[in-house]
């Protein structure tokens, strides 16, 4: 585990159906977190584009490696002299009529170092209110994590949040990231409570930016990007509306967690 403390940040956005626009927003408010210190900085889920329609997605997919999103997050990165979590952009897979929803993460020259594709997908039915992932999204199968100069970084993506056995898996992390979309419908019931236990349970910190407000789409999302600390107490928290929020990371506190509660040592399945 590294030592010492570094500073992140959490990117809220409330993402459009133009990439272009989003792009230019994701670029603002990355220089605002550089600019108060931050070392690492994540991006939401589909920070890069909400569409009107599941398609809109699969229209703007890009191969893996090259296209105007991959090159702006690397770009942010490199000029903002910052990590960078790339919340979730659509890449191409197999299927044509499908994307994988992958977070990409560059380092602070603008290197891609680490690529998770979204595992769980997201099915909802209220009657009313309908999700189904599946139909426009192809899942990844790896879980991944990141060896950080300051500290192992373990990736997420919005409704992974609700398997605690993929952290598991991760093994021992310091800072956990879950970029998201949640729902206004399931947020308000059962955001906090997942980070928290997430971060309780795996005695890491956890780095969750959000989408929050209300999309040209008509739908809503939750918002309340939040850093909460190994202890399960929340740092920091933005309600609704684009906006960053940061914190520090003090891997004394991780350590010290551990040690006087030593439940990842006590597993016994």
């Amino acid at each position: 585990m590294a030592e010492g403390k570094l500073k992140i940040a959490a990117v809220q956005m409330v993402s459009e159906p133009e990439v272009e626009a989003n792009l230019a927003a994701a670029g603002e408010l990355i220089a605002r977190a550089a600019g108060e210190g931050a070392r690492l900085v994540a991006l939401p889920e589909y920070f890069c584009i909400l569409g009107r329609r599941d398609r809109d997605k699969v229209t703007v997919r890009e191969e893996y490696g090259h296209g105007p999103i991959q090159d702006f997050l690397a770009a942010a990165a490199a000029r903002n002299k910052v990590w960078l979590v790339g919340g979730s952009a659509p890449l191409a897979c197999a299927d044509p009529d499908k994307v994988r929803n992958t977070c990409l993460v560059f380092d602070d020259a603008g290197r891609r170092v680490a690529r998770y594709d979204k595992i769980h997908l997201f099915g909802f039915d209220l009657g009313t209110e309908r999700f189904q992932e599946s139909r426009s999204i192809e899942p990844g199968s790896e879980v991944v994590t990141v060896d950080a100069p300051f500290g192992k970084l373990g990736l997420s993506i919005c409704y992974d949040l609700r398997f605690p056995e993929m952290y598991r898996k991760m093994g021992a992390v310091d800072l956990i990231l879950v970029p998201s979309s949640f729902t206004a419908t399931t947020g308000k019931d059962h955001w906090e409570m997942l980070l928290r236990a997430r971060a309780v349970e795996n005695q890491a910190y956890v780095l969750a930016p959000a989408q929050g407000g209300h999309h040209k789409n008509g739908r809503d999302t939750w918002g309340h990007s939040m850093i909460i600390d190994p202890w399960g107490k929340v740092l920091a928290e933005l309600a609704s509306g684009p906006g960053v929020v940061s914190a520090e990371i003090d891997h004394a506190e991780i350590a010290r967690v551990r040690l006087s509660l030593p439940a990842l040592t006590h597993r016994v399945m």
